[in-house]
């Protein structure tokens, strides 16, 4: 080799390696190949072989190496040794070692070889491929000239082409994988995905018209030299767009399978877009959708090792937390310039026990939202995309900063809807700000942007500065308990409130720097029952007093008996239990005409039901059982075995209030729980 041919493949080597390491984007690395072939004509057919071997030697792409011939091929074809064929990209089997094979269906152009379309060339005599933009999993990703649109004066004639790659296209069913992910494609009309127009071919070569978009990937922002992240606020905004795509998709039954950088586009609009669904798979069958058990473009393997989650290297079925765990690792690197888990697939990551630190730009609420991102099991991820996107949003000033005296206020002042009107506010505030609360400075009358003014510091958290937070929650029977900056909260739930918004609240109260919940979720018909004892619950902690359901995980099938352990407190007691029927009535299991004695000493322990006097019986669902401990008789004599829900509620309501008014609120004691019925053998 020459001294200049030995330079010249030197600096193409050294392009490829920066290519490989993600030092150069796709059109710098084409950039830096053609700037390096400009500089020599000569010798094509040892470059070629060259190139061959380098490509074998450091694993260069097919689709990267398929282009590098294709510009070998356009350099300089009049200096071409006449009858040598090496250069004209044969894909016959008699080619050197790193030439393509030919398509498997058979399908070739100039008289039996299969070109190489690339750049210049012309696809049905419509689209010039004008400039390489890009390479995906499934082919190689070109600006089009559209001929059609520029002899209509289109003012905006450019496309992008997506021309299958030769080891993709040689599948049997590769225009399958295509007209199928046009169509898919296609009905995930939304801003934030790329839109897909359709699918053709030109001889063998098989591609997909998609809108051009200007601007450049999410990739090549992390590969920017020194980065080390984007501020809080332009992260917020990337994986906001990312989430709205993805929920967008996850709704109508597609998982994305392959999100990473490159397939997130920033356009000069500032316009977030998630492009190449192409390896999509349904996860939502439809029963008509006969083809899903035809064709899977995800059988091909297309997926990104660093950004896929263990279930899709292990090829389960695609699940949306998979997507999921792929932004998560996107929102680390936006966050920290770093991958989470140093690049290594997310196998070897967990076999390595690996864990990612915490970045300091994220409260303790947007934390724990990324690790559970972050998780190596679905079960353990974030639910939804949504819902990781509104855990990822930072609490508004107002409450970050505002003391705990004036949160308790306001909540106590605004009663049992305050906390809906404060979230729905908050809500709005992140919403209306674009997903990010902060600024730099509060605006002045003038429009001038004042200094901003230094947090006061917080007191220690306590269960008196939360306490007014979980008394505006409707439908609740909720306990705290502190221990340092880590808040525990036990209890019960309506579900138009629900768990998750609970623990939205108490994330972002002041102080809480981490949060335990042990609370259910209990139905619209449980409400009176909460809320007719929950202030008595609520001060009974402590003082022994238990109800316990002996089936397992309370859960109980037809004519399956009901047994239950009580404990009374620590004093003596008059103990009722009672059972709150979904149809609305409730009946008395002690006192009642099998069970007359019901009074107790302190501390004493019962079974309730263990001679099989109860049994479960329609209607089934989620049922309430409440055990009340008075100091003196609540009603004179016995009620109904049986009687109507809301009438005793009422009666027990005003006879309690009156036992407390005499001998104080503490004197009465209340446990209860939840218990599933179900019809038998279901």
């Amino acid at each position: 080799m020459n001294g200049f041919m030995g330079e010249l493949m030197a600096s193409l080597a050294q392009a490829m390696h920066a290519f490989q390491s993600g030092a150069l984007s796709h059109r710098e690395f084409l950039a830096r190949i053609d700037s390096a072939l400009a500089s020599d004509r000569s010798n094509l057919a040892r470059l070629t072989e060259m190139l061959g071997e380098e490509r074998t030697r450091i694993g260069l792409p097919p689709d990267v190496y398929s282009e590098l011939q294709r510009r070998v091929r356009h350099v300089a074809p009049s200096m071409q040794p006449a009858g040598d064929e090496e250069t004209r990209m044969r894909t016959g089997p008699s080619e050197r070692p790193g030439s393509v094979a030919p398509p498997a269906d058979g399908m070739r152009t100039d008289g039996g070889a299969d070109l190489i379309k690339g750049v210049g060339d012309t696809l049905n005599g419509r689209f010039v491929l004008e400039e390489c933009i890009g390479f995906g999993g499934m082919g190689t990703v070109y600006k089009a000239l559209d001929l059609r649109k520029q002899e209509a004066s289109d003012r905006m004639p450019y496309i992008a082409i997506k021309v299958l790659n030769v080891q993709f296209r040689g599948h049997p069913k590769s225009l399958i994988a295509l007209q199928r992910e046009a169509r898919k494609a296609q009905t995930l009309a939304h801003p934030n995905i790329v839109t897909v127009y359709d699918f053709d071919r030109d001889g063998s070569m098989v591609y997909l018209t998609m809108e051009y978009l200007s601007g450049k990937p999410l990739s090549r922002v992390l590969r920017t030299p020194g980065f080390a992240g984007l501020p809080y606020h332009e992260t917020l905004r990337i994986i906001d767009g990312v989430g709205r795509a993805l929920s967008y998709a996850h709704e109508r039954g597609f998982v994305h399978c392959d999100l990473k950088p490159a397939n997130v586009f920033l356009t000069d609009r500032g316009e977030v877009k998630v492009i190449d669904f192409g390896i999509a798979r349904v996860f939502r069958k439809s029963e008509e959708d006969a083809e899903a058990t035809v064709f899977d473009a995800g059988s091909l393997g297309g997926m990104t090792p660093a950004y896929a989650s263990p279930e899709v290297i292990e090829r389960l079925e695609p699940d949306p937390r998979d997507d999921i765990y792929a932004l998560g690792c996107i929102t680390y690197e936006l966050l920290t310039g770093r991958h989470p888990f140093d690049r290594l697939p997310a196998a070897q990551a967990r076999g390595n026990g690996m864990k990612p630190s915490r970045p300091k730009k994220l409260g303790y609420r947007q934390w724990r939202a990324l690790k559970a991102a972050l998780a190596f099991e679905r079960a353990a991820r974030v639910p939804s995309v949504a819902r990781f996107v509104q855990q990822m949003r930072p609490a508004p000033p107002f409450m970050v900063y505002a003391g705990r005296a004036a949160v308790a206020l306001a909540v106590a002042a605004l009663g049992v809807g305050g906390v809906r009107y404060y979230q729905d506010y908050r809500d709005a505030r992140i919403e209306s700000s674009g997903g990010s609360s902060g600024s730099s400075g509060a605006a002045t009358t003038d429009g001038a942007s004042a200094a901003p003014a230094t947090p006061p510091v917080e007191p220690p958290l306590s269960v008196a500065s939360i306490a007014p937070l979980l008394a505006g929650v409707p439908c609740s029977a909720l306990a705290p308990s502190v221990r340092g900056q880590e808040l525990r909260v036990q209890g019960y739930v309506g579900k138009s409130f629900g768990i998750d918004r609970l623990r939205d609240m108490l994330d972002d109260a002041p102080g809480v720097s981490a949060l335990s919940l042990d609370v259910r979720q209990v139905g619209e018909h449980a409400c009176p029952v909460i809320e007719t004892f929950a202030p008595y619950w609520k001060g009974s902690r402590g003082t022994g007093i238990s109800l316990r359901v002996r089936a397992p995980n309370a859960e109980l099938s037809e004519g399956q008996p009901l047994i239950v352990d009580i404990k009374s407190p620590g004093y003596d007691s008059h103990v009722y239990v009672d059972y709150y029927v979904l149809d609305g009535n409730v009946s008395h299991l002690l006192p009642s005409v099998r069970a007359r004695a019901n009074q107790a000493p302190p501390h004493h322990e019962a079974v309730i039901g263990g001679l099989g006097n109860w049994v479960i019986s329609k209607p089934f669902g989620a049922e309430m059982i409440v055990l009340l401990a008075t100091p003196v008789p609540l009603f004179d004599g016995l009620r109904p075995d049986y009687e109507p829900g809301q009438a005793y509620l009422k009666a027990a309501q005003k006879r309690l209030g009156e036992i407390a008014a005499k001998y104080g609120p503490g004197r009465i004691a209340v446990d209860f729980v939840q218990i599933t019925t179900r019809e038998r053998g279901r």
